[in-house]
């Protein structure tokens, strides 16, 4: 996890802090099993089915339950990029939340410079509902967001 999460090509377009020590990452681990345990976020690696190495993470980490929505947070090791593995995981994530956390709708926000997420999520039958002009400031410039959805009726 602190190579995935301190990647600087993974998290290129993820306005978080990169972890600096395997403490970090163990912290985070640790507000992550907090969060799942309180039902407020679930979480999956990706691992390969040939030998069970780490190729990525995918779940919903911020859940608005009186609105049965959820939001998709997803990251990948960049050597497995384009190869198709992130809608294969992303496939049964979303049955998951649409069968079994009686989810109505996933959210995705995304820096919309990152074209390759979008392509997923529009791959996996997301639309774009929102662009947010310079809503989120980090690293001391303003950046603009985009929101994709989609709703369990058109989950195929």
């Amino acid at each position: 996890m602190l190579r995935l999460r301190s990647d600087q090509l993974v998290m290129e377009y993820i306005e978080r802090p990169r972890p600096a020590s395997e403490q970090e990452v163990c912290d985070w681990v640790d507000s992550m099993d907090q969060r799942i345990a309180e039902n407020e976020s679930i979480a999956w690696m990706i691992i390969q089915k040939s030998d069970a190495h780490l190729v990525g993470t995918i779940g919903y980490w911020r859940m608005k339950k009186e609105h049965f929505r959820a939001e998709l947070g997803y990251m990948m090791f960049p050597e497995f990029w384009g190869q198709g593995l992130m809608s294969e995981a992303m496939r049964p994530v979303l049955q998951f939340a649409f069968d079994h956390m009686q989810m109505h709708s996933i959210e995705a926000d995304i820096n919309p410079e990152n074209l390759a997420s979008a392509r997923i999520l529009e791959r996996n039958g997301f639309v774009r509902e929102a662009f947010f002009r310079e809503n989120f400031y980090w690293k001391g410039k303003f950046l603009n967001s985009a929101i994709y959805s989609l709703l369990k009726s058109d989950f195929q």
